[in-house]
């Protein structure tokens, strides 16, 4: 028997077509097929100045649109010798660690929708907002925050002194909420049913298909780009990159939970030191220049982003490749389901984080018409 979910489904938050063949409600084979939301965003880009793409870049995915602009910029500064001041780096970091904070809350929340738990759904949800109350105050906007730009930040995103005392009282607040609400969560039998031993991934399998980020480190591989490739000024904040070996859905969630945690210490390390960095945040002695492609590689809250492309002698972007995490991490979920009842399959993607409009901003080349 064949059972077909999708492209619109009360438990997705984003369109995708789930193909299921099960015997007797235990799923004998699976098919993810993706593209109901495809755009096309690189191949729009080429041609177009490096300063609007970046504009491009931030509409890849609304959850985690600061890591994209960041990384689109970072390709323009490595590829023409831009130097970015450092409290602009300190700026770009806490944004980043900020969004990751709000969308690992987010998943928690989409992840208790999916087990039928209505009311932790809407907990998380309160968790989550005073992240996206700093968010706003910090950049202007809640979910799309225009922050970065070549050479810097926004000069809207310069955090004044005397905000970052109300800013860790709101920290401080959150990460109280978000023990409890780990407490509630790994100490619920009915929760836990549903999620330890459900949708292992093995380690053979996770290298397989490449996984990444929380979906990795769930499954005990090291993938965390902050600590692998020392991106940007990472590698002055103590943290430490959470790997749990379980490879279940306990352990993908897990490992966000955890995450949160370690991503509050990277911002008040960042917070302690802005006051004492130069009130540079933007260098606009830069002169663009043509350069060949070049590999930027970044950790977004599902996983490593990757952006390439380079500048004609026009000084127009070519050549451009993005990668996201959800494209790998579907696979690893899309091999691990035969053998699960039907009820967790969509527990199981969900797990994952996946974000399908990043995934369908890919480029589709069809065949010319005779």
């Amino acid at each position: 028997m064949e059972i077909a979910i999708g492209p619109i489904h009360s438990a997705m938050l984003e369109p995708h077509r789930l193909r299921l063949v099960v015997e007797d409600e235990i799923i004998k084979d699976a098919e993810i097929t993706i593209g109901v939301n495809y755009r096309g965003i690189e191949l729009i880009m080429e041609g177009l100045p490096p300063e609007k793409i970046s504009i491009l870049s931030e509409k890849i995915c609304g959850i985690c649109s600061h890591i994209h602009v960041w990384t689109n910029v970072m390709v323009v500064e490595k590829g023409c010798d831009i130097e970015v001041p450092e409290r602009a780096e300190y700026i770009r970091i806490i944004v980043e660690e900020l969004e990751r904070l709000h969308s690992h809350t987010l998943l928690f929340g989409h992840i208790y929708e999916v087990l039928g738990f209505e009311t932790m759904a809407y907990r998380a949800f309160m968790v989550r907002e005073p992240i996206l109350k700093i968010l706003q105050e910090i950049t202007g906007g809640r979910v799309q925050y225009s922050c970065p730009i070549i050479g810097g930040v926004r000069p809207r995103c310069n955090i004044q002194e005397n905000k970052i005392p109300s800013i860790l009282e709101r920290l401080e607040k959150f990460e109280e909420d978000l023990k409890k609400l780990l407490k509630r969560t790994f100490n619920d039998p009915m929760i836990l049913a549903r999620i330890k031993e459900v949708g292992y991934l093995d380690k053979e399998t996770a290298k397989k298909f490449h996984a990444t980020g929380p979906t990795a480190r769930g499954s005990g591989i090291r993938s965390d780009m902050r600590k692998l490739l020392k991106v940007s000024l990472y590698d002055r904040f103590e943290f430490d990159e959470v790997l749990f070996d379980e490879g279940d859905v306990y352990a993908r969630l897990a490992v966000r939970f955890y995450e949160c945690f370690e991503s509050l210490k990277i911002i008040r390390q960042a917070l302690k030191d802005l006051p004492n960095l130069d009130k540079k945040i933007y260098n606009p002695n830069y002169e663009l220049k043509p350069f060949d492609p070049i590999d930027v590689y970044n950790e977004a809250q599902r996983g490593q982003v990757y952006y390439s492309y380079g500048l004609d002698e026009n000084l127009r972007v070519k050549h451009v490749k993005v990668r996201t995490p959800t494209a790998t991490n579907l696979a690893c979920m899309e091999a691990i389901l035969p053998g699960h009842n039907v009820s967790d399959a969509e527990l199981i993607i969900v797990s994952c984080d996946p974000c399908f409009t990043c995934t369908d901003r890919m480029i589709v080349i069809k065949e010319s018409s005779p």
